[in-house]
């Protein structure tokens, strides 16, 4: 069933095949520049680390360079982990099409509509009841928290969500517990934190216990993992969302700072690891920008906006 990315009022419905994109489990070596790109068509950018400064903020420049892409022709789409109900901090800075891809890709949302669901592909509840219990005993002391399309739930021991004060605590397997079959809300992603390890090595851990049936990565600086269905990354949600819109991987160019961001940086004709970034988006993508509290993601977009209006094309 194929995503429609071009038509922000269509009914929300699942997607439960995956994507074409495959979601590499470690980076790929470092690639070869090349002289040249395409123009680019589409600018995917994660925000927390990215866009975003440390404070949450978009800067006035940052502004500037996403409203003068879209004046170029050059689409502008937010791909973050983030749920659709903490996209205000950038709603006011969507243009044109008004979309985002949430949640690691398990969502595409409309910004215009104030984060209105278009897609899902959710994380089935029986896959993700199987890897409570892996990780459960892969890693003992791992506490679960539950995205759901109508807000997150979590366990007692979990790090509580302050912008999230009517959340249900209680066992995850009560969580995911569902007393009628596809009749509870679609679950977007399962969290998992270990309060001691370190947060490569449990993302290697739960990889191990139960990578063959969802898809792990992080993007906190903490132990903390962030769980979707089978296939479902930034990435082949984008590249979904690309196919439809006749935009090719070599006409994207995205920006990412954390492992979360890999897949997507790996998949785009053009990638910036920030200068912030963890030293394995530094390996996935095709170059580096300065930091998100220097506007790396402005000056990128800068300098395309230039070359779009010179007809030129600068170096990978």
């Amino acid at each position: 069933m194929p995503l429609i990315c071009a038509t922000p009022r269509t009914p929300v419905r699942e997607v439960r095949k995956n994507g074409a994109v495959t979601s590499p489990r470690s980076p790929r070596p470092p690639r070869s520049p090349r002289p040249s790109a395409p123009a680019p068509r589409l600018i995917a950018t994660d925000l927390d680390g990215t866009l975003l400064r440390d404070d949450k903020t978009v800067s006035a420049r940052t502004v500037a360079a996403l409203a003068a892409a879209e004046r170029a022709g050059i689409e502008v789409f937010f791909v973050t982990g983030r749920p659709a109900r903490w996209m205000d901090v950038v709603s006011e800075h969507v243009h044109g099409h008004g979309m985002a891809i949430c949640a690691n890709g398990a969502a595409v949302v409309d910004l215009h509509s104030g984060g209105t669901f278009l897609e899902v592909r959710p994380l089935e509840r029986p896959v993700a009841l199987d890897v409570v219990e892996a990780l459960r005993v892969a890693a003992p002391g791992t506490s679960f928290a539950v995205e759901l399309t109508t807000g997150i739930h979590y366990e007692p021991h979990y790090p509580p969500f302050f912008l999230d004060p009517g959340a249900t605590v209680a066992t995850a397997e009560k969580l995911l517990y569902e007393e009628e079959t596809g009749a509870a809300a679609p679950v977007l992603k399962l969290l998992a934190q270990h309060p001691d390890l370190d947060p490569d090595a449990f993302l290697a851990v739960a990889r191990a216990a139960a990578g063959d049936r969802a898809a792990f990565t992080r993007s906190s600086p903490t132990a903390l993992i962030e769980i979707s269905g089978l296939g479902v990354s930034k990435a082949s949600t984008l590249a979904l969302c690309c196919a439809e819109r006749g935009i090719t991987a070599e006409e994207v160019v995205a920006f990412g700072d954390m492992p979360n961001d890999i897949e997507m940086l790996t998949w785009a004709g053009r990638s910036y690891a920030m200068g912030n970034a963890h030293p394995d988006v530094f390996a996935a993508a095709s170059g580096r920008t300065a930091g998100n509290n220097e506007d790396g993601v402005a000056v990128v977009i800068e300098r395309l906006v230039a070359e779009a209006l010179t007809g030129s094309t600068g170096p990978r």
